[in-house]
């Protein structure tokens, strides 16, 4: 053991050279941190605490000299590698949490500070470096040394990095500043990153006390701290003066720190909206109107103010900025390299959804205009692009999620009748139409070409088509067709047999036809065209065998025929210009697991839209409400499930699996229990009306060109002949601690990949998810 005060030795940890974090982490193997850890641990918690003091003193100081801020880079280094391994034994993860003796006597008169638990005063340390004159942010005054600004006496609300949200004044850039702001925010995100060595668990009351400290009164600098990193991430526009190329003349200091905010900001934000009885984000409280006038926000400082943000010209920044950034990797395919390409996507669709989730007005702001298409072009990108790569399955996922919740709101359905004329170099199929029919198309692509892992997501996908559907004036012939084939290819009996949930699909599909028919027939003749083209499969559902016999021939009929979802689409194998196909993952790419997502039902909850545009909220039924209460198993996202909520794992096979296993099998009953609701009555009408006049068309005028029918149909009117049209139904996404936990385990899963440089939680004993080679 070495003693506290032998300060010779304890110096040469951050007195002596500068070092680079890269360094640091080359000159401090793990073996030996785990070593010190297991036979001397009096050293590393001095070693912790005397880093700590540093910072302190650092702090306090003002950090004037050159030396002083090498020693709080230095020691800001030396914790960022230690941490992960102070985290990852339970023994040692209370250390931070407890008073080190004697420590802070270095004033004498501060005996009262004693108590402060060791995390809290890195913490505290941390936040006021980020906002010390000429090391972090830029001295307001000019003068002689001796005037230097007291750190205690400054307003760090004038010293908001970036300009944007409640601050107006963007100051001048400072590389180094930038730097060592990375570095503070690098050791911030270690400190938080506790989270990663504890089991995932549905328990919403784990918070994580590191986050909870930093997000509270305790920390003078929450508002200027939370100001500065949602505006250095809005603010930053890789293409760097939109000069192209620009990038590379000169170094980007400020994408490292963005990378960094950004992270930092989706972490301190994990909060479970769901459990919490803070007001619901427009003001409203779960509470009576007599507790209290102005209840309090989340004790999470962070969330409450991400949820107080409400003038228009704040999220026009906000809003700007995510979709500038998200279009980023879009700009790379018209000129190659030309801007600097960021990687931090999903940390911004996080960030978005948080927005979403936590501000409801921001929502409604995005919804308001055809904004919304900004955002919703780049995540139909990284759909299409992520569909064939195993390691992107949670990117998938997130992308979906954005879209459901997007989707349970009127104006989205109304915004995708937007034409799409900007041509993203995408491998689908060349069309003309909205940007509902590259919403349908993707989704087509994702379904018929996706690798199996993205089954569970169809339901959601589904569904969103169906929230949407009752707005879409008119689809292209080529979306249309894709809605068929989709039909096609989950009705076949093989399929409907084989899983004990597929049939929802085709009850979802059903239900996009008839919102499409029932409300917007007059726009839509190429989707009524081809429902007549393909008039068989609805006749084949409607007279779906059901005795035992047929349901076996029907589970053998998979042995000789293809897969029933393929591509054999006639008219559209011409792919967009510059597109290339999606790739799998690369052998050897690393990626993190996933919990359970909840299905389908636990996601949403059903909504009526009634005439005059109200939602009315339904009373979940029955069935819904059977197994509530245990929690979501955590499966390996190799059999993420949806659909219903089934009480035993086996229901939850991958439906490859369902048939062959065997162990749930297709009864007679069970078909029959669902044929019957088949809501076919809409289409057979149509069907009825519709083709024999289309059949005498084309007898009586020799024809086999479809654009006399299509006009034929344009003009036609099925008013008073198709039954009364049923009531809108939209499934709105519904916050829940399952989902909460999703985000919590995906979130930290994309920060451990993407912090190689330095590798600072590789090779240590992470708990929140397996780490697993593609």
């Amino acid at each position: 053991p070495v003693e506290a005060t032998d300060d010779a030795f304890w110096d040469q940890f951050w007195a002596d050279t500068a070092t680079s974090v890269q360094d640091v982490f080359a000159l401090v193997p793990a073996a030996e941190i785990r070593a010190v850890r297991e036979e001397s641990p009096s050293n590393l918690a001095t070693l912790c605490y005397k880093a700590v003091e540093k910072l302190v003193q650092g702090a306090e100081s003002g950090c004037h000299t050159e030396k002083e801020r090498q020693i709080v880079l230095n020691c800001c280094r030396l914790l960022t590698r230690i941490l992960p391994y102070i985290f990852e034994d339970p023994d040692w993860r209370g250390f931070f949490w407890s008073t080190v003796p004697g420590a802070g006597r270095g004033g004498g008169d501060e005996d009262d500070e004693n108590a402060r638990p060791l995390a809290e005063s890195l913490l505290l340390a941390v936040t006021d470096l980020l906002f010390c004159p000429d090391f972090t942010v830029q001295s307001h005054r000019r003068s002689t040394v001796d005037t230097a600004e007291d750190i205690h006496s400054i307003d760090s609300c004038e010293y908001i990095w970036e300009a944007g949200v409640g601050f107006a004044h963007s100051p001048q850039p400072n590389y180094i500043h930038d730097l060592n702001r990375t570095e503070l925010l690098k050791l911030l995100l270690t400190c938080f990153s506790e989270a990663m060595y504890l089991p995932p668990s549905s328990d919403s009351s784990n918070t994580n006390p590191w986050v909870q400290f930093f997000c509270s009164t305790e920390n003078r600098h929450a508002l200027p701290l939370f100001t500065s990193l949602l505006n250095v991430v809005c603010a930053y526009d890789p293409v760097g003066y939109g000069i192209p190329y620009n990038h590379l003349l000169f170094s980007d200091y400020r994408e490292p720190l963005v990378e960094e905010a950004a992270q930092v900001l989706i972490v301190t934000l994990d909060y479970d909206s769901s459990t919490s009885s803070s007001p619901t984000v427009d003001g409203t409280t779960t509470g009576t109107a007599m507790d209290d006038v102005d209840p309090p926000g989340p004790d999470n400082l962070f969330v409450n103010y991400l949820s107080r943000i409400h003038r228009e010209e704040d999220f026009q920044f906000i809003l700007k900025g995510v979709a500038r950034l998200l279009s980023n990797p879009l700009v790379q395919t018209y000129l190659p390299n030309s801007a600097k390409k960021i990687q931090f996507h999903q940390e911004l669709l996080v960030l978005f959804w948080k927005l979403c989730d936590f501000n409801k007005k921001f929502l409604f702001f995005v919804l308001k205009s055809s904004d919304v298409l900004d955002i919703l072009v780049p995540i139909l990108y990284f759909l299409n692009d992520a569909r064939a790569d195993q390691s992107r399955v949670g990117l998938m996922h997130i992308g979906v999620f954005i879209l459901l919740l997007l989707s349970g709101e009127r104006n989205f359905g109304v915004r995708l009748n937007k034409p799409y004329s900007v041509r993203v170099p995408m491998d689908i199929p060349v069309f003309t139409g909205t940007h509902a029919d590259l919403l349908i198309i993707v989704f087509h692509k994702i379904i018929t070409s996706g690798h199996q892992r993205l089954q569970p997501l169809f339901d959601c996908l589904l569904t969103i088509v169906v929230n949407v559907s009752p707005y879409l004036k008119s689809l292209s012939m080529v979306a249309a067709n894709k809605l068929l084939h989709l039909l096609e290819a989950f009705s076949t009996t093989w399929f409907l047999f084989s899983a004990v949930q597929n049939h929802h699909l085709v009850f979802f599909l059903l239900e996009v036809f008839n919102n499409i028919i029932q409300y917007q027939f007059d726009g839509n003749s190429n989707l009524v065209y081809a429902v007549i083209r393909k008039r068989n499969v609805f006749h084949q559902l409607a007279n779906l065998p059901t005795d035992s016999q047929a349901i076996q021939k029907g589970l053998q009929r998979k042995k000789k025929s293809p897969e029933p979802i393929s591509r054999t689409n006639s008219q559209d194998g011409v792919s967009m210009e510059g597109s290339r196909p999606a790739a799998p993952a690369e052998p050897g790419t690393l990626k993190t697991s996933l919990v359970a997502t909840p299905g389908i039902d636990k996601l949403t909850e059903k909504s009526q839209v009634s005439e005059d545009g109200t939602m009315r909220s339904l009373e979940p039924e029955a069935s819904q409400l059977s197994p509530e209460g245990n929690p979501p198993t955590a499966l390996s996202d190799g059999e993420l499930w949806s659909g219903e909520a089934s009480h035993s794992r086996r229901d939850r096979r991958r439906l490859s699996s369902a048939s062959s296993t065997g162990q749930w099998t297709p009864t007679p009953d069970w078909v029959m229990s669902w044929k019957s609701k088949l809501p076919l009555q809409t289409i057979m009408r149509l069907l009825q009306v519709l083709v024999p006049q289309v059949e005498k068309i084309c007898i009586d005028k020799g024809l086999t060109d479809e654009s006399e029918i299509l006009k034929f149909l344009q003009h036609g009117t099925l008013v008073g002949l198709l039954p009364v049209p049923h009531p809108i139904l939209i499934r709105k996404y519904q916050a829940n601690s399952g989902t909460a936990m999703w985000f919590r385990t995906y979130m930290w899963g994309v920060i451990y990949l993407r912090n190689v440089d330095p590798p600072i939680w590789y090779d240590t004993d992470v708990k929140l998810f397996e780490i697993q080679r593609v």
